[in-house]
């Protein structure tokens, strides 16, 4: 097989992948669903200490949290910084209504597609909370000493989950390749 039709079938079957969660009204709410809670819990931890603090003040507190931990990336990552966390939820809660369809389809013993998400989940989250994890774990310093405030380990762990939802295509479609 050549490059070029390689290519052409990585995007066709990641086209596949990104409009198999809007092919109906139920996955396309768990999806947006799973989107959400994604983009709350990386803009939470973005400063977990306040996280911690306003919430446990009171769940009152969750919206203002949002708002201002969320103008909070704005200011020090900017627009594109705002956006790599957006797509970034967008994409985990396509990679995780495509899991659990081929799940469904192809039972859990095979799912070793699957394992090729997780270095995109754990890098690119760690990277969009901004010091976030690595400050639950004591290693905020290792995010401001990375260039760009983070969004070149952003990218990358976007485009793993681009490579997962690639080759892994519509998870009701059953391809063999010889």
């Amino acid at each position: 097989m050549t490059g070029k039709s390689r290519t052409r079938r990585l995007l066709s079957q990641l086209a596949a992948a990104l409009a198999y969660p809007v092919s109906s009204l139920p996955r396309a709410v768990g999806t947006a669903v799973v989107a959400a809670v994604t983009y709350v819990l990386l803009i939470l931890s973005t400063f977990p200490e306040m996280s911690m603090q306003m919430l446990g003040a009171g769940m009152q507190w969750a919206d203002d949290t949002l708002v201002l931990l969320t103008e909070n990336v704005l200011a020090t990552n900017g627009w594109f910084g705002l956006g790599l966390i957006v797509c970034y939820a967008v994409l985990t809660g396509v990679a995780v209504t495509n899991a659990a369809a081929q799940a469904r389809v192809t039972g859990v013993s095979s799912l070793s597609d699957l394992t090729g998400v997780l270095p995109g989940l754990v890098a690119s989250g760690c990277a969009s909370c901004g010091a976030g994890l690595l400050g639950f774990l004591g290693f905020a310093g290792a995010m401001a000493a990375l260039p760009f405030h983070g969004d070149l380990l952003r990218v990358g762990g976007i485009v793993l989950l681009l490579g997962f939802l690639g080759r892994a295509g519509d998870p009701r479609s059953c391809r063999v390749t010889v």
